[in-house]
């Protein structure tokens, strides 16, 4: 496995070429007492992105497991926060789970979404819920993953807007499929499966480009 070292800074996207050197890159800067202690930030958030290309995905998520995996056997503890995961949870939960899977095909496309962020409203339902977790659980670092299964009734900048409120003692890695674009004209954007732009969120780092 390639050095982090090596990773060539022009490559800001893991994807099928990069992802060994990517994941050792990953693996070296999440497992540094830097990264872990929050320095150098310059008073920023600390969240972090790792953008991947979509057609990954599959690959992308054996790497995440692969990493929390050697991350445990450093002694570092990662809480998983799996947005798919949790929706199913809550809808559970709430007892709209088996309602939503009976009249499923019976609602339209936006019936089904307006449905879901009706019972899912990131403020107030998912923030908490993630909160709960947080405090249920020694952690060093958290994961977001399951950011594509949830489209388009969950959106990765609300999530971020409203989980940095609670999560700034340990860092946060949102693993996004799709790109974290920068531009002086536009600012830094979410462009979700590489054609959806998730409208802008400017306060993440990209954990790509991050030295070790």
């Amino acid at each position: 496995m390639s050095k982090a070292s090596n990773l060539p800074s022009r490559l800001n996207t893991v994807s099928a070429n990069n992802l060994v050197d990517c994941q050792a890159h990953l693996l070296t800067v999440v497992s540094s007492q830097r990264f872990l202690k929050n320095e150098g930030l310059n008073n920023e958030v600390p969240f972090h992105i790792c953008p991947f290309d979509p057609e990954i995905a599959s690959q992308m998520g054996f790497a995440v497991r692969q990493l929390r995996n050697e991350l445990s056997e450093k002694g570092i503890v990662v809480l998983e926060i799996n947005l798919y995961d949790l929706v199913i949870e809550i809808l559970r939960e709430e007892g709209d789970w088996e309602w939503l899977l009976e009249n499923e095909t019976t609602l339209s496309r936006e019936q089904f979404k307006e449905e879901l962020q009706g019972v899912l409203d990131t403020e107030t339902v998912l923030i908490p819920a993630i909160v709960t977790k947080m405090k249920n659980t020694a952690y060093d670092v958290i994961f977001i993953t399951g950011v594509g299964e949830v489209f388009p009734y969950i959106r990765s900048h609300n999530i971020l807007n409203n989980l940095q409120r609670v999560a700034k003692e340990q860092p946060t890695l949102m693993f996004f499929p799709g790109k974290y674009q920068h531009s002086l004209a536009s600012g830094a954007s979410l462009r979700l499966f590489d054609k959806l732009t998730d409208d802008k969120y400017y306060r993440a780092f990209n954990i790509l480009d991050r030295a070790n």
